[in-house]
């Protein structure tokens, strides 16, 4: 007589425990993300053991993970949906454990936390690559002034200067409870991790779009300035600088130069308004395209190539703000201020520019930051900027159930 072995039925937080466990026991690539205003929770993993290397051609690629690093190059990492799930965090369901992630959850069910942090540990600190030692405050400071002097004869309209900051891995990190505390601290964020062996394991909560395709419609957004979201009501209460008004107008501009480089006229653009993104505010223009009515099917891939780097994280004109990022930054950008997100999965795509993030290596977590440099910046609010930025992840680290 045969008998059959009875289905596992889990809780959304086992259930993405149980994804981290075998991912990273096995050590393959994969992601983990949760969309600005949804509360599903979405993962691709891939048991090819090689990074998969591809060029960003949207509409031909299949289901998967798309990630770009800032530098310019013509191919992207992509992780392919050889596996998928989703589940609603909001949801009051049990969910079943398939097959292949039963076992090694039913060994580390009590102790999956503790699991999960010796095995992330294990795999990132065989990371390597640039040190990319912590930027001191003095040579930020010291390149903001270089790029103001780069403005004013003439050079440059505006620069993204990027700096880097260490912290460390604490030694009771959970990730899966930091993962979801991101999600509910920034429900307008695109909340995501990321491992790929060899390349990088990564962790964020970005508030930028880059581009978004769905059906026939075409959605990208021009977001710059920041201030930090203080009072009752900080969206309705929030007065912007000139100094800023003008860094989110340049992102625009760029935006509508590149429509007009295709020859696209026909366009709805809102904005700007106030937007908020955590315990941060920013400026927002959002630009939509229907793509059946422009005759533009591939646009998604067309302005993904016009786009990236945009103003926001690089500058204008784009290849002096390149030059001067790479002689003056002192550290590979690597995925920061790069691109990623889920491509062709549920008939959409959705690309968001990855910043408020952090690399996991060795011992630590290296965070990234940047601030757009005008002739009216002032360096040490540039350098607070990078530091309320940094903090967005930082304090998430150690005890994310209190942030």
């Amino acid at each position: 007589m045969s008998t059959v072995a009875a289905k596992k039925t889990v809780s959304v937080v086992e259930f993405l425990e149980a994804i981290f466990l075998s991912a990273l026991e096995g050590d393959v690539q994969f992601a983990v993300w949760r969309k600005p205003g949804t509360s599903k929770i979405e993962v691709v993993l891939d048991s090819n053991g090689n990074a998969t290397q591809v060029i960003p051609h949207l509409e031909q690629l299949p289901s998967g993970f798309i990630l770009h690093p800032f530098a310019d190059t013509k191919s992207a990492y992509f992780i392919p949906a050889e596996t998928y799930f989703s589940f609603d965090l909001e949801a009051d369901t049990a969910y079943e454990l398939p097959e292949n992630l039963v076992s090694g959850f039913d060994e580390h069910s009590f102790t999956s936390g503790e699991t999960i942090r010796q095995l992330l540990k294990k795999r990132i600190s065989s990371e390597t690559g640039d040190t990319k030692e912590p930027t001191a405050k003095e040579a930020f400071l010291a390149m903001v002034e270089e790029a103001k002097q780069e403005i004013l004869v003439g050079k440059l309209f505006k620069v993204v200067t990027a700096r880097t900051k260490h912290c460390p891995l604490p030694t009771r990190f959970d990730l899966v409870q930091t993962f979801l505390a991101l999600c509910a601290a920034y429900p307008n964020s695109f909340v995501n991790f990321f491992r790929i062996p060899g390349i990088g394991t990564w962790l964020g909560a970005t508030p930028e779009l880059l581009i978004r395709t769905k059906g026939k419609l075409f959605h990208t957004m021009a977001l710059a300035g920041t201030q930090r979201a203080v009072g009752d009501n900080p969206v309705k209460n929030t007065a912007w600088t000139q100094k800023e008004i003008e860094e989110q107008a340049l992102v625009s501009r760029y935006i509508v130069s590149c429509f007009k480089k295709i020859r696209l006229r026909e366009y709805d653009e809102i904005g700007p308004k106030t937007s908020m993104a955590g315990n941060l505010l920013h400026l927002k223009s959002d630009f939509f395209v229907d793509m059946k009515a422009t005759g533009f099917p591939e646009l998604g891939t067309v302005m993904l190539d016009l786009l990236h780097p945009t103003s926001a994280v690089c500058g204008m004109p784009k290849e002096t703000a390149h030059q001067f990022i790479e002689t003056h930054e002192g550290f590979e950008r690597g995925f920061f201020a790069g691109y990623l997100g889920p491509v062709n999965i549920g008939g959409e795509t959705s690309i968001f520019v990855n910043l408020r993030c952090g690399q996991l290596r060795g011992d630590q977590v290296i965070l990234y930051a940047g601030a757009g440099i005008t002739e009216d910046s002032e360096p040490e609010k540039e350098w607070e900027e990078t530091e309320m930025k940094c903090d967005i992840i930082r304090r998430f680290l150690l005890k994310p159930e209190l942030s």
